[in-house]
């Protein structure tokens, strides 16, 4: 293929970093996400509509009033280690000679082996409020154990996430600081195509690098994430600069660094930011909710151009009455598309007398809203154009609103099943009831003493293990927690909490 788009996470190979511990490039067939944001770069200059000194765009205030706001991120990963069981091949033939002392013979020994390396990987971050507050990407901080952010004059915070939305690859993190130097952010929408900008971030651990380009082009997709709508630059963006600022000539931020378009993992000519628009609103649904309120349609489609391109190839001639809009190829059940009445073929051009050409603009325009708002959607049926209202949803096909299940509220204390325990049940893995009092769990027959083996087919392994089974559940269309689990005498038991009786704001 004459292009090849290259993902990579935190910390992407070929970097020049000292330390064996850093996280490593994992390659994908199609897309490069850069721990994002760029490598140095030379000044640029160039014609520019603003009125400037001999005709020039000077892009040194924009860099002052935004380098200050961008900070790195290091996260550290433990080290994960297990207890296997390791059976000697030659235990059968010498295993009365040299004794199994307290162990049967053929039960083998059990040994603790490192699965996972202690790892390190780097990223960027933007300062959006004074009191601490920092976005970045999911795959910058997801999964970290320790999360460390140094300011541009080398002041270090301890951060905590507030949230991950891994739907549109943002994070948002808060370190206890006050006064810190809070980026001023921008309307993404405005941004115009040939419109110069800055990426500011961290590539190759070279903190405080600006880059300059232009705005290349606006919602793009490019199948890395479920939401997206990116837009695309030409500033030089490479390892590191993930989670970075993408700002313009007056130095607002007007996208988070979080793609590179690349055959080698490193920069080749595009960089991909996600917008302002959809960062805005997972930002304030992270801080309220602790997880992002999505509006669904409820439809399955296809940019029109593509339609058309694929059924030319079919030698079929296509008339669908525009050249621009998303073509429906599927509506859902029970969802908004179908109270809205449409059908397979038709066309949606406009939400809320917005043009949307593409899906990826579709995308973008919903992402704004909440379940429960109502919208106006038009579409082209048999060549005629039609608008209908109707109310969105969520992924559960209701309005209200979703909030992140406490895990106090399923009353149980949970630790990683002890050696000893599983040597006697011949586990590999499985977490303990330790404590448990009224709640969810106990509701559902779970005791004390017994293991939890399986959350809806996720294995039991951590504690973490747990909450990232249930947040899942929380957000899926049943909201169901599906249970196994083993009493202390080895009986084996199956239940189900249903997440959906969580009480909504």
């Amino acid at each position: 293929m004459m292009t090849q788009k290259t993902k990579m996470w935190l910390g992407a190979a070929a970097l020049v970093f000292s330390s064996s511990l850093m996280t490593g490039a994992i390659m994908s067939d199609k897309i490069s996400v850069a721990s994002k944001a760029q490598a140095a770069a030379t000044p640029v200059m160039a014609t520019s509509t603003v009125a400037a000194p001999a005709g020039l765009v000077d892009l040194t205030t924009a860099a002052e009033r935004s380098v200050n706001s961008v900070v790195y991120i290091k996260v550290t990963k433990n080290a994960v280690r297990q207890t296997v069981t390791v059976r000697d091949p030659f235990e059968d033939f010498f295993g009365d000679f040299f004794g199994y002392g307290n162990r049967e013979r053929g039960q083998g020994r059990q040994q603790e082996i490192e699965t996972q390396p202690k790892r390190q990987g780097a990223g960027s971050g933007v300062i959006i409020s004074a009191d601490g507050y920092i976005v970045t990407n999911n795959h910058v901080v997801a999964g970290a154990d320790e999360i460390l952010v140094k300011l541009n004059d080398n002041t270090e915070y301890k951060g905590r996430i507030i949230g991950l939305d891994e739907t549109t690859d943002l994070a948002l993190v808060k370190v206890e600081a006050k006064n810190l130097p809070a980026i001023t952010i921008g309307n993404s929408d405005a941004l115009k195509i040939g419109e110069w900008v800055l990426a500011v971030g961290n590539p190759f651990n070279l903190t405080s690098t600006v880059t300059a380009g232009i705005v290349s082009a606006k919602a793009r997709s490019l199948g890395a994430n479920g939401v997206e709508s990116f837009i695309q630059t030409d500033a030089a963006i490479n390892a590191g600069n993930s989670g970075g600022a993408l700002v313009n000539e007056q130095g607002e931020l007007v996208g988070i660094n979080a793609m590179l378009y690349s055959q080698t993992g490193s920069y080749a000519g595009y960089g991909f930011a996600i917008p302002t628009t959809i960062m805005n609103k997972v930002v304030a649904d992270l801080k309220e909710f602790g997880v992002v309120q999505r509006a669904l349609l409820g439809v399955r489609g296809m940019d029109v151009t593509n339609y058309i391109d694929v059924e030319k190839e079919k030698g079929n001639e296509v008339d669908l009455g525009t050249n621009q809009g998303i073509y429906i190829q599927d509506v859902e059940e029970k969802t908004t598309a179908e109270e809205l009445g449409l059908q397979k073929g038709d066309v949606i051009t406009a939400i809320d007398g917005k043009d949307v050409t593409k899906m990826a603009e579709l995308q973008e325009t919903l992402s704004q809203r909440r379940p429960g708002d109502k919208v106006k959607v038009s579409y082209i049926r048999n060549k005629k154009t039609r608008t209908e209202t109707a109310t969105l949803r969520n992924a559960q096909g209701g309005t209200e609103v979703m909030e992140e299940v406490d895990i106090d509220l399923f009353g149980a204390q949970l630790k990683p099943l002890s050696d000893e325990a599983r040597q006697q049940l011949a586990l590999r893995f499985g977490l303990e009831v330790t404590a448990i009092k009224k709640g969810k769990l106990m509701d559902a027959g779970i005791t004390k003493g017994m293991i939890l083996l399986q959350v809806n087919d996720q294995e039991m392994r951590t504690v973490e293990d747990f909450e990232n089974a249930v947040k899942a559940a929380n957000q899926s269309s049943d909201r169901v927690l599906w249970i196994r689990a083993i009493t202390p005498s080895g009986r084996r038991v199956a239940t189900a909490i249903d997440l959906s009786e969580e009480k909504k704001k």
